[in-house]
């Protein structure tokens, strides 16, 4: 099964007055790196949030946004009776003064600096709330899971298709190799028999058998057909596997490259150029893709 190195998972939580909220974001990179941005206090959590997403993440560049939020109550909050008063003599003396009749609002003085305290406890010890915020990570993980393993099956999907368009050329190219021997015996003949016969000279049979033998020596592909089908083979064991293997399809990718170059170099027919340029670009297709699989 093949996993995408790219996509987003969130969550969120809400247990004793603790608000949780996880967002996971993970792009393609050749090893693993976590960046974490946490609220203030959190920061000491990374090596927890790195733990558990190893668990489920070998490769790629990953970004976790966490953010915590104690839900506050009225019981949170008091009203600074002193500061308060204080505020409201001041401005009923300036109204005097100013020989006002306007009264004071205490709705006016609520907001006004020191009026109302907020009594809540800063967090001290983060482990201690380390349960709920792993429990919301962990949702979040899977949703980038989920994610990860749709766009693999996508990916699997199009890659099972360039195969198919490797194998088809190589096919091909299979079927026209020994017709290309022949060609040339055929077009050796006709040459020297149109040269010697200016001279009145005899072609010695043993000859062209020696020069057809020297060209069949330079142009044989067939190893690297053979190589080519069983990387084609090896590409969909490892596609078939449980765990996704994207640096495995990688080394077989540069292979798969390698054999069709040599059958470009090597063969001297435009037929088979053509089927080696299909290959080449299926193959280039592929490489793209195989960028983003872990």
């Amino acid at each position: 099964m093949l996993l995408s190195m790219t996509g987003f998972g969130e969550a969120h939580s809400l247990q004793d007055g603790l608000a949780v909220a996880v967002e996971v974001r993970a792009i393609n990179s050749r090893f693993f790196k976590l960046s974490v941005r946490a609220s203030e206090g959190y920061a000491s959590l990374e090596p927890n949030i790195e733990e558990l997403a190893r668990q489920s993440i070998r490769r790629g560049t990953v970004q976790v946004n966490l953010r915590v939020d104690r839900v506050k109550t009225a019981q949170d909050f008091k009203i600074n009776s002193e500061v308060l008063a204080g505020y409201r003599t001041q401005l009923q003396a300036m109204y005097r003064q100013w020989n006002e009749t306007a009264s004071v609002s205490l709705e006016a003085l609520l907001p006004l600096p020191g009026v109302v305290n907020d009594e809540t406890t800063p967090l001290m010890n983060p482990e201690e709330e380390w349960p709920p915020i792993r429990r919301a990570l962990e949702a979040a993980l899977k949703n980038l899971e989920q994610m990860r393993v749709k766009e693999g099956r996508a990916m699997a999907d199009d890659l099972a298709v360039n195969l198919r368009v490797i194998a088809a050329g190589l096919a091909a190219i299979e079927v026209r190799s020994p017709l290309v021997l022949d060609a040339y015996r055929t077009r050796l003949e006709d040459r020297l028999k149109k040269v010697l016969a200016e001279y009145q000279v005899t072609l010695d049979p043993a000859d062209v058998i020696r020069e057809v033998t020297l060209f069949a020596d330079r142009g044989d592909i067939s190893e690297e057909i053979v190589r080519l089908k069983s990387h084609l083979e090896q590409f969909d064991s490892i596609m078939a596997l449980p765990e996704s293997s994207g640096r495995k399809l990688e080394f077989l990718t540069q292979e798969l490259f390698r054999e069709a170059n040599t059958i470009g170099s090597k063969a001297s027919d435009v037929e088979i150029a053509k089927q080696v340029i299909e290959i080449k670009t299926a193959i280039e297709r592929i490489r793209e893709q195989i960028q983003n699989i872990e």
